[in-house]
This record gives C-alpha cells, sequence and structure tokens, in this order.
C-alpha cells in the first residue's frame, strides 16, 4: 500500500503498518477407493467413492490486508455405482451416484469492520473480509444410456438421466460493515472522486456504510432430466457422420414457487408508469405459479469426418451443435435475500456539516460497535432494492461449429482447426428506476427512494458473446518402448477473439462504461473487457519413463497466455460512435519471458513424479508428487486500464502435493 501523506487523518491510520509478504496457505486431503467385479463374460459391476476436502486462504494482497483475507473452504464426495452389460449387438449402461458438494467462503479474521480507503491509483482495505457463504449441494442421479452396434454401417446411441437435487444455502454477504473513506467525495451521488470540486472529507470520516442484514437461509429442491439420441453414420470408409439430438429440462430453473413480497408489488404497481423504464409487471411479479420450466431446450449436433486417402493419412472434421447451459438458479436466491436480508448503504454526513436528508453524523465508536447498532443504524437510514427476475427468462444458448483438418506425420499427429461460438440469451441486470436522457446520456431517474426502495433492478436476456479461434495441435501419443525411453507429449497454441454485447455491468453507477448503466441493451458488440480476451495461448503437456531413475515416470502441464486486451474508455451505446478516449483492445497487460519465450502475462508449469511399486500378491502400490506452479509465478489481473495497476492475482502460488495409490 503506497497511499499519499500529508493528510493527517490519513495519516493516523498507517496503512503502511500493513505492507509485507505472506504465505497463502493451502491444504486438500483427497481419498479414492474403486472395486470393479466381473459378474460374468456379460457383464460387470464397478462400485466407487472420491472425497476432497480444502481450505485456501487468499484474496489478499495489493492493496488488501492480510487481515481481509477469505478462508475458502469446499468438500465434495461422490459414490458411484455402475453396471454394464453386453447382449449381442446391445450394449447397456447403468449408474446411479450420489454427491455432496458443499462451498464454505468465510472471513480468515472474522470481528473486525472493515474500512476502504479510495484515492488515486489504488484503494486500500483493511478489516475482516466481508461476507460468509455456506452453499450445500445434495444430487442422487440416475442414468441409462444404451449402445447397438450390430449394423454395419450405424452404430445408434441414446441414453436417459434424471437428476434430484436440493439446495440448502446460507449466503451471509456484506455481514462484516465497510466503511468507505476518501478525499473527495462527489455531493449528489455520494461516490469517491479525484476532483477537488467535490466534498473535501479528507478521510477524517467515511463517506458510506454497506452492511446487510436479515435472514439469509434459502432450502429448495429441484429435478433435472436429460435425454439424447444418437446415430455414428459411417456411409463409406472414409465418411462417418454424427447426427444427434439432446433435450434437458428442469422443474425449478427459476424457483418456481417464489411469491414476490406484496411491499414490492404494491410500489411497483403504483409507481411502474413513472419509471424511467415501465416494467411489464405480468413478467417481473411472481405469483408462485406464474413461472413455467423451459421446454424449449432442444439441442441438435452434427458431426463428419472424411479421410482424404485410404490410409487415414490425412482427414478433415467439422462439427456444428446448439447447447444451453444451467446456470440461472442461483440469480432466483438473489431475489429472495435481496427482501429478506437487504443490503442497506448509508450515507455519512460532511465532518463540518449539520446532515440533511438521509445522511447520518459520524460517531466514532461505529467501528467498534456491535452487530445490533450497526442492523439498527442501517435499518434506520438505508433503504433496500428489489431485484425483480423475468418469469419468461431462457436459460443461456450457445450455437458451436469447428472445421479443421489432421495429418498423421510419422509417429506425430498434426491438427489445424478453426473454433466458433456464438452466445445468445445470456442473463444481464438493469435498472428501472434510471434512464437515459433525450440525447442518450446518463441519467433520468424517478426518486423510488422516497417510496421505501433504493432501486428496483429487473433482469433480461441481452447478453450476447462472440468466440473464434484458429488452432494448431501437435501430439505423439505415448508409446513404450523396448531399450529407448517411452515418451509421450502434445502442444496446443491457440489465437482467438472474444467479443461481447449487452454485458451485464450492475455495479457500475458511476457511469464509466457508458450504456451498461442503467441498461445493458445499450452496450453494442465490443471486445470483452471482462478478462477473458485472450489472443495469444500455448499449453504442452509430456509424460516419460526414467529408466535409470528407479523406474519413475516425469510428467509436467506447461501453460503461457498472453493475457487478456482489455478496452480503454467506454464504448458506442446505442449504435453511436464511439467516445474520442475509447481503444479497442488497446491495453496489454505486461509480459514476461518463459525462458527463450517471450511475451506472455500468465506462466505456470505443474509436474508430477510417479513410482509405481512392483505388485506383490496381487496388490501394487504407487505414490506420487505433484508440484504446481514450480516456478511460483505471480499471475497479475483485475488491471486498472488507466492506470495498468494489476488488483489481483489470479493463480495459485507454489504448492505440493503428495499422493498413494493401492490397488488389489
Amino acid at each position: 500500500m503506497t497511499p499519499p501523506t500529508g493528510i493527517a487523518a490519513l495519516d493516523t491510520v498507517d496503512l503502511t503498518q500493513y505492507n509485507g509478504n505472506f504465505t497463502s496457505p493451502f491444504r486438500e486431503t483427497l481419498l479414492f477407493g474403486k472395486l470393479n467385479y466381473a459378474i460374468d463374460p456379460r457383464s460387470s459391476a464397478e462400485l466407487s467413492f472420491n472425497t476432497r476436502h480444502e481450505t485456501d486462504v487468499r484474496d489478499f494482497g495489493g492493496g488488501r490486508a492480510l487481515s481481509t483475507a477469505a478462508n475458502f473452504r469446499q468438500d465434495v464426495s461422490l459414490g458411484q455405482f455402475r453396471y454394464n452389460r453386453v447382449m449381442g449387438g446391445w450394449l447397456n449402461e447403468a449408474k446411479v451416484d450420489y454427491s455432496r458438494f458443499r462451498r464454505n467462503p468465510s472471513p480468515d479474521i472474522p470481528g473486525i469492520s472493515s474500512r476502504l480507503f479510495h484515492y488515486p491509483n489504488q484503494d486500500a482495505r483493511i478489516g475482516s473480509d466481508l461476507s460468509t457463504q455456506d452453499f450445500i449441494q445434495k444430487r442422487v442421479g440416475i442414468r441409462d444410456d444404451i449402445t447397438y452396434s450390430s449394423l454395419q454401417q450405424h452404430v445408434f446411441k441414446g441414453g436417459v438421466s434424471v437428476d434430484f437435487v436440493s439446495y440448502d444455502i446460507q449466503k451471509l454477504n456484506n455481514e462484516t460493515p465497510l466503511f468507505e473513506y476518501s478525499q473527495y467525495v462527489n455531493p449528489g451521488s455520494y461516490t469517491w472522486t479525484t476532483d477537488a470540486t467535490g466534498l473535501p472529507f479528507n478521510f477524517r470520516n467515511p463517506f458510506l456504510l454497506q452492511y446487510a442484514t436479515g435472514a439469509g437461509l434459502v432450502s429448495v429442491k429441484n429435478t433435472q432430466v436429460g435425454a439424447y439420441l444418437q446415430d455414428d453414420w459411417s456411409p463409406t470408409s472414409r465418411l462417418t457422420l454424427n447426427l444427434g439430438l439432446r433435450w434437458d429440462y428442469e422443474s425449478n430453473m427459476l424457483n418456481s414457487s417464489y411469491v414476490t413480497p406484496q411491499i414490492v408489488v404494491d410500489t411497483l404497481t403504483r409507481y411502474n408508469d413513472s419509471l424511467p423504464t415501465p416494467l411489464d409487471l405480468s413478467r417481473y411479479i411472481s405469483s408462485g405459479g406464474n413461472r413455467k420450466p423451459f421446454y424449449g431446450a432442444f439441442q441438435p449436433r452434427l458431426g463428419f469426418s472424411y479421410a482424404l486417402d485410404d490410409d487415414n493419412i490425412t482427414t478433415v472434421f467439422g462439427g456444428w451443435g446448439i447447447y444451453y447451459d444451467r446456470s440461472i438458479f442461483d440469480f432466483s436466491v438473489d431475489e429472495i435475500q435481496k427482501i429478506s436480508r437487504p443490503t442497506y448503504f448509508v450515507q455519512f454526513a460532511h465532518p463540518d456539516s449539520t446532515p440533511t436528508g438521509n445522511q447520518v453524523a459520524w460517531n466514532d465508536s461505529y467501528l467498534t460497535a456491535d452487530t445490533s447498532v450497526i442492523s439498527g443504524l442501517a435499518r434506520g437510514s438505508g433503504q433496500p432494492e428489489a431485484f425483480l427476475l423475468d418469469n419468461k427468462m431462457k436459460p443461456p444458448k450457445s450455437t458451436q461449429f469447428s472445421l479443421g483438418v489432421r495429418r498423421v506425420l510419422g509417429s506425430f499427429v498434426a491438427q489445424l482447426s478453426y473454433q466458433g461460438q456464438r452466445g445468445t440469451d445470456l442473463f444481464t441486470y438493469n435498472w428501472a428506476n434510471f434512464g437515459l436522457n433525450a440525447s442518450g446520456g446518463c441519467c433520468t431517474s424517478f426518486n423510488i427512494g422516497a417510496h421505501g426502495f433504493r432501486n428496483f433492478i429487473y433482469s433480461t436476456n441481452d447478453g450476447k458473446t462472440w468466440y473464434d479461434a484458429l488452432v494448431f495441435q501437435l501430439d505423439r501419443p505415448y508409446r513404450r518402448m523396448g531399450d529407448g525411453i517411452s515418451w509421450g507429449g502434445g502442444l496446443v497454441y491457440t489465437y482467438a477473439q472474444r467479443s461481447i454485447a449487452g454485458v451485464d455491468n450492475l455495479n457500475d453507477i458511476s457511469g464509466s462504461f457508458p450504456g451498461a448503466f442503467p441498461n445493458t441493451i445499450g452496450i453494442k458488440k465490443h471486445a470483452d473487457n471482462g478478462g477473458n480476451d485472450e489472443r495469444h495461448r500455448l499449453v504442452a503437456n509430456w509424460i516419460t519413463d526414467v529408466p535409470y531413475l528407479f523406474g519413475i515416470q516425469f510428467s509436467g502441464l506447461l501453460t503461457l497466455g498472453s493475457g487478456a486486451r482489455l478496452d480503454i474508455g467506454p464504448p458506442p451505446r446505442f449504435g453511436g460512435k464511439p467516445d474520442t478516449t475509447y481503444f479497442r483492445g488497446a491495453f496489454v497487460p505486461q509480459q514476461y519471458n518463459f525462458f527463450v519465450l517471450g511475451g506472455w502475462a500468465y506462466r505456470r508449469m505443474d509436474v508430477k513424479l510417479r513410482k509405481d511399486f512392483p505388485p506383490i500378491g496381487g496388490t501394487q502400490v504407487g505414490i506420487s508428487l505433484d508440484v504446481f506452479n514450480v516456478f511460483n509465478f505471480q499471475n497479475l489481473g483485475c488491471y486498472d486500464t488507466g492506470s495498468g495497476r494489476a488488483n489481483c492475482v489470479v493463480s495459485d502460488p507454489r504448492r505440493l502435493q503428495l499422493g498413494a495409490e493401492y490397488n488389489f
């Protein structure tokens, strides 16, 4: 942290005392077991179980003190029973499984009010992490696949799966009071600014409190059904066609029994015509019976492979398909909690002025006050906001396609392909109580706060994505050699470009990304400045036996990335021309060398050593040592395109993992 000096209130805090080098502990325990049983020559059974427990202390560094770290705990357990039976040309594969997933991040050092200091080129935060979450998902799954292969030119396959899922969620977001400080504050919006024309708080007291209070529990069930049919058809010895159709269904994708609270219904009904963006209330008020499941998730898939010669030396291949994503349910949790556990914003008056309107006078005791005092302050001075989901929301849809050529070169296989993706119906949030003015600028507004709510935020399916990539791949399959060294490896290089439109940018109230506030439909197609538009990526893998080192096997994975290209300045909106300060994809993160290869913002190498001991009495033991991020590269992200400063680390530091495997 490098705060400005000469400001008495900020000097008293002494943010530099939090500087230093600290470890980021990661612990993982893995357990896996499997039993195979050959019932008879035509049938077999398999029973397996695996569990993983992790603790990961992270999310500190840069402008965040060690005390702000979160401890991400995860527990994942899966038990599975498989039964396979062959009957002539038929193969039946049945499976029953049970899984339990728990994600439980919480403050590593709880109980300290969080303080966020805004100053040019860096924010600094001290105190505890803000939230505790406990997400438990239990799933019982049944699946059956049937394959018929007795026909000369066709292999038919079909299957059905049913998953019974339950969610028990506790999201105590913003349970730690967050006090925000700045030298200057915009008097109208109560956001911080570097402009001296703002109110001169000079860090003497915070200008804003953010705090959530209330119940954070959600418990619901969901049933997921999937079915597919596929035909692998070979009309000639050189040509293979893959023809398939899949269908998916969820009984409770949008929490269909949810009833919009009456206070929200009454306020919306009374003031909807006055909102800058009036809503179709039949779509945004849920009665508990007007949200129907989505039945239209039909997904055709087509593929082909054609050999240009009889020996399959050169092959042309391609494919096309439609896919639907299951990613909406978590938004319905927010819909519930924004009312049952609202987040409040409390504005503190300037230290030399008398509070007006919703402002509150600052008292130093608030930093150490118990939660009942802070909760009373928040409820008495702040206002909740209502999140409204479209009752006719569709799941995100993706159309994917590819075309390529593959050629055998001795013991190697080389491949060059184009891969494309077009995503539609992406989930986005928008503001109903804000709108653009007649000139297309931000903003017109309706003071919904005078009627009990800070904001009305509604969902749409306006988001879109584009992805285009050229991929070169070179592989050498692993082969055991007689007297030589057995080895295999692969190399994949990708040149890609990703663009988005209608992007969700819920928190950009400042208008630094015009069009995302207040309505995301205003964002036209532009490079993805969310950190996903990476031009170059190189991935290499290898595995080799070391015969002169006690039979140890050495393998690894190397990943190099050029980093995401980011836009500088606001993109065009509503079909308008870009601002003169907008430069598409102009920001490139700092590049580093990996030995003789230059131009990489992301570097990581993982290696593994494995030793299998000779069998004894029908049993065999193997041990392995994994080293992740061998060179301990610090891969940075969350860039401020103005200053070029990184605000987060996007990969884990070096860590070790020791494992053992016992087969009998």
